[in-house]
């Protein structure tokens, strides 16, 4: 089975300009892999300088995005993995999580690590079959 790399703008065209090696989402068979992204401002591509309230509904539309692009929705995740800063944001992220997924959400995991490359707090990476 063949990986379909899919662009999904306007996140490829931010992660060409930084010059990032990777894929917003990739498709194989049944199965979506979208990729941890940070929260790129949807129309600047601007990283920073956001709350994580804001920081997290970002990323939760461009992962919303990259689902839709491959064919799929939010009702198709199997698994989350979110990657954050501090657990001091645990409970303002799951608040906005939780409009995301308000019945029966994926298996998730809170990760928390230590710094990032850049001036943001958060990244969602998922697994989704269509």
């Amino acid at each position: 089975m063949k990986r379909e790399a899919l662009r999904v703008e306007p996140i490829s065209s931010f992660l060409d300009r930084a010059n990032a090696p990777v894929s917003p989402v990739t498709r194989a068979g049944n199965m979506i892999f979208v990729s941890g992204l940070p929260p790129f401002d949807p129309d600047t591509g601007a990283i920073g300088g956001m709350g994580i309230e804001r920081q997290s509904e970002i990323v939760m539309e461009q992962l919303k995005l990259c689902l839709e692009t491959a064919g799929a929705s939010l009702d198709n995740v199997m698994k989350c993995n979110v990657y954050c800063t501090s657990t001091k944001h645990f409970a303002a992220f799951n608040a906005i999580y939780a409009r995301y997924f308000p019945v029966d959400p994926p298996a998730r995991i809170f990760i928390v690590t230590p710094e990032w490359f850049g001036p943001f707090d958060v990244e969602i990476d998922c697994t989704a079959m269509m």
